[in-house]
């Protein structure tokens, strides 16, 4: 399987739908079918957008097949971490049986002070011996306690045969991580339009992008500018995109996301509780922000 051609490109971390707090998978495949008619690579299901701490198992799993039903070919990725190996690795295992592509794995937290490199180690090892499709990791420190992969520890995860790449959120940078796994067969994924650009150009083979939810055209032609060498026009939508991420994930988070995804003419929904909705004053600045930006 050639990983990397699989995983070049533009991938949206999918937001699961709410309304009055009851999730709406038919909004969710409505989504789904729309944004595959555009050059979106595929998609993250259950990730820190699709707010998958808020989801019991069973609604993860019905998640899982409303994707699998609905990616018209586009790459998956499911997020699955639980805090123990062997949970993990309980559900990757179902996540794998209903058709997911790739495994994103979100670094254990709960005890954040005893997470040091050695345990990672284990833990991460352990998780891809065990399981029959491709592990990414997954480093967002901002949504893990603190707990952030190491340079050295990404080196060693990525000599793993089936630890294949990471999606970075963390915000001290790639270029350690890059410069780290430089000769070796392991793909990093930026975790932000707002260092997309600069991530592409040091090597990162793609983007896991929250703005793509709501205006996934805009990101995929931002990547194709930035492959194909057209640096002016890559310049200039980098600016576009990162004051648009600002805007919207940059200022009110899941909710931004969901608001924007409103605005573009797809079903955000609502968050759930306790994460509280944009309000309809915000959702009208947001709007006439787009309108500014010309992106609709």
């Amino acid at each position: 399987m050639n990983h990397k051609l699989n995983l070049s490109g533009v991938f949206t971390p999918v937001v699961t739908p709410f309304e009055k707090d009851e999730i709406r998978l038919d909004w969710l495949a409505e989504n789904l079918q729309k944004a595959g008619e555009t050059e979106l690579k595929g998609y993250l299901a259950l990730g820190s957008n699709g707010e998958f701490m808020s989801l019991s198992e069973s609604e993860q799993l019905d998640v899982i097949k409303t994707f699998v039903v609905n990616k018209k070919g586009k790459v998956l990725m499911t997020g699955t971490a639980r805090e123990s190996v062997k949970e993990t690795i309980e559900f990757s295992k179902k996540a794998i049986e209903l058709g997911s592509d790739y495994i994103s794995v979100l670094s254990p937290h709960y005890f954040a002070k005893k997470m040091n490199d050695e345990v990672l180690y284990r833990y991460y090892s352990l998780i891809a011996d065990a399981l029959t499709v491709p592990v990414l990791l997954y480093n967002a420190p901002g949504f893990a306690s603190g707990v952030m992969l190491s340079n050295s520890l990404v080196s060693r995860l990525a000599d793993h045969p089936n630890i294949i790449g990471m999606k970075d959120s963390s915000p001290s940078g790639m270029n350690g991580y890059l410069a780290a796994v430089q000769e070796k067969d392991f793909h990093i994924l930026a975790g932000s339009a707002n260092f997309y650009y600069s991530a592409l150009s040091l090597g990162a083979v793609g983007g896991i992008i929250s703005l793509a939810n709501a205006l996934p055209e805009l990101c995929c032609d931002f990547h194709e500018a930035v492959v194909t060498g057209n640096s002016e026009l890559a310049v200039r939508e980098h600016y576009r995109i990162f004051r648009l991420n600002q805007a919207v994930s940059g200022k009110y988070g899941v909710a931004g996301v969901k608001a924007s995804m409103n605005i573009t003419g797809y079903k955000g929904g609502e968050p759930r509780q306790p994460l509280e909705a944009v309000n309809a004053e915000q959702s009208l600045e947001m709007k006439a922000f787009f309108e500014k930006m010309n992106v609709l």
